[in-house]
């Protein structure tokens, strides 16, 4: 009997700092017209001092599986795509695997920058179709405020701080994930990157003279190969799905730049209403822009049970990705607000005090495991 990939709930959690482009053009060579004619965006979220992308990927989380009713126990596997990990390792999702208290699942990051969230359902729902996992948690978080250059205009207006999660649920019910696909071509990957932070080039005073700490990118490049895969992804990923364009009621592209998604909405030949835009509100938050601009599109009523969306983004690497998705119904009843707060407290302060108590019986365990070296030399 074959299975499918169902999503069963979706969250998301944005920084509260909003900064805008009149804000940007105080310390950097812009202003809001040129922003916004050249790529839509007015404004985007910056994650302050207490916030990053392990906190965003846990309030995504918690939302997500609240809608779908799910207990953080029952999930068997967390993966976070993200370019701006919390830690090189460990990776963030055992971070959310802690704080979520989701002790059966298997953890993991991956980085295929913009196109991540894509690569982490595709391989999510494929785990889920071969029968290895049941109910997978797909994250997509970033921080790129953190990685770019705030005196470069040429990167600095483009990106935001955000994530997004999905709950995918296997099923015998046909629906859910109907086709993916992930492309890659690493002759493109100067063309957007980050030099240093890796083994090839540590951190050092000379590299953070050299600037070498931030996203460097060639816009005109990146511009160009944008265009032509979006288009031709979509196309591929729907025929792959047995479909056709007049099948899909909604299109969610990566939000990089409106000129992008203008372009190709054109080579596809259809109307700008057919694709989610929210953009002008959050920027380029990388692997986090589909789950949600998802989330959004929900809320706006833009997406609806039994509706058909295509998902497609590009990325650094050069990565590209796309998905055909059925969409569900979630599997929880909407709850009081007040309610849905003190389900979270006594769903979570569980897992919290078992991380402490597991931190403070190591400490103890490595402490009793010197006392009894020394008194045996």
């Amino acid at each position: 009997m074959a299975r499918y990939a169902h999503i069963v709930g979706w969250g998301m959690a944005v920084p509260q700092r909003v900064v805008t482009n009149h804000e940007l053009a105080q310390f950097v060579d812009t202003s809001d017209e040129w922003i916004v004619t050249r790529t839509g965006i007015r404004e985007r979220r910056v994650a302050g001092p207490q916030e990053s992308v392990a906190t965003l990927s846990i309030a995504a989380a918690e939302e997500a599986l609240a809608v779908a009713g799910i207990s953080p126990r029952d999930v068997d596997l967390i993966l976070v795509a993200t370019a701006t990990p919390e830690h090189l390792f460990p990776a963030t999702a055992c971070l959310v695997q802690d704080a979520l208290g989701a002790s059966k699942a298997g953890a993991f990051d991956l980085l295929a920058a913009c196109s991540g969230f894509i690569y982490a359902l595709h391989m999510a729902a494929a785990a889920i179709r071969a029968g290895t996992h049941d109910i997978a948690l797909v994250i997509g978080a970033e921080t790129f405020s953190r990685i770019v250059n705030w005196r470069d205009r040429e990167t600095c207006v483009l990106f935001g701080d955000g994530a997004g999660a999905v709950v995918l649920k296997g099923s015998e019910a046909l629906g859910g994930v109907l086709a993916s696909m992930i492309r890659a071509d690493g002759s493109g990957g100067e063309l957007l990157i980050l030099p240093a932070g890796g083994s090839r080039m540590p951190i050092s005073e000379a590299v953070v003279r050299d600037s070498c700490h931030f996203i460097r990118m060639n816009g005109r490049e990146v511009f160009r190969f944008a265009t032509r895969v979006m288009e031709k992804a979509t196309r591929e990923v729907v025929a792959q799905a047995g479909l056709c364009l007049e099948d899909v009621d909604l299109i969610v592209p990566h939000q990089a730049n409106i000129r992008i998604i203008e372009t190709a909405a054109k080579g596809l030949g259809l109307p700008m209403d057919r694709f989610f835009v929210n953009i002008d509100r959050y920027g380029n938050t990388s692997a986090a822009s589909i789950p949600i601009a998802l989330c959004e599109a929900v809320q706006q009523e833009r997406l609806k049970p039994g509706d058909t969306v295509v998902m497609v983004a590009f990325g650094a690497g050069l990565t590209w990705a796309a998905a055909v998705v059925q969409w569900g119904m979630p599997l929880a009843r909407p709850r009081p607000p007040w309610l849905e707060r003190l389900a979270r407290i006594t769903r979570y302060l569980p897992a919290q005090l078992h991380s402490r108590t597991m931190r403070l019986w190591r400490r103890f365990d490595a402490r009793m495991s010197r006392l009894l070296q020394r008194e045996g030399e």
